[in-house]
């Protein structure tokens, strides 16, 4: 709704995109289903911290697809982006939960950027994610798809 989480995972793309030999897409929550998990390598979940745990639009996501894909995802990677007013440490913990339940491997602790976003004026405004914080998001970007076409993931 405010733009940081878009920053974020457009910033993961492109790092993935410099790895030529990795087909990269980007989906929002409302548009992915069964089908686009099942024919992806690995996975990266993008959210705004919302009330101190994700987004409800990436928990539809999960609600829709957990029971179609179970026990067919087994293995594969996957990364965590957070974009986060306070500590994103609750959005955190429940897509751990659920992508335990799919058996997906982490490939790196959960990104978080937090914004201090604190009152409602600020939490509702345009989110603008810093250079650093997006170079973060591309090199783990880079290195999810390093790892992909490598095969050590």
């Amino acid at each position: 709704m405010t733009g940081g989480t878009l920053q974020m995972a457009g910033a993961f793309v492109a790092g993935a995109a410099a790895e030529t030999e990795v087909n990269t897409r980007c989906l929002h929550a409302t548009e992915a289903g069964p089908d686009d998990l099942l024919a992806a390598d690995g996975y990266v979940f993008a959210t705004p911290e919302n009330l101190g745990t994700m987004s409800g639009l990436l928990k539809d996501f999960f609600d829709r697809c957990y029971y179609p894909v179970l026990d067919q995802l087994n293995g594969r990677p996957y990364a965590t982006l957070i974009c986060a007013g306070s500590d994103g440490q609750g959005a955190a913990r429940q897509i751990e939960r659920i992508v335990t339940g799919w058996r997906l491997k982490a490939i790196a602790p959960p990104l978080i950027v937090i914004t201090h976003a604190q009152t409602p004026e600020r939490i509702l405004q345009p989110k603008r994610i810093g250079e650093e914080d997006l170079q973060r998001c591309r090199e783990l970007g880079e290195a999810f798809a390093a790892a992909l076409a490598l095969g050590v993931c």
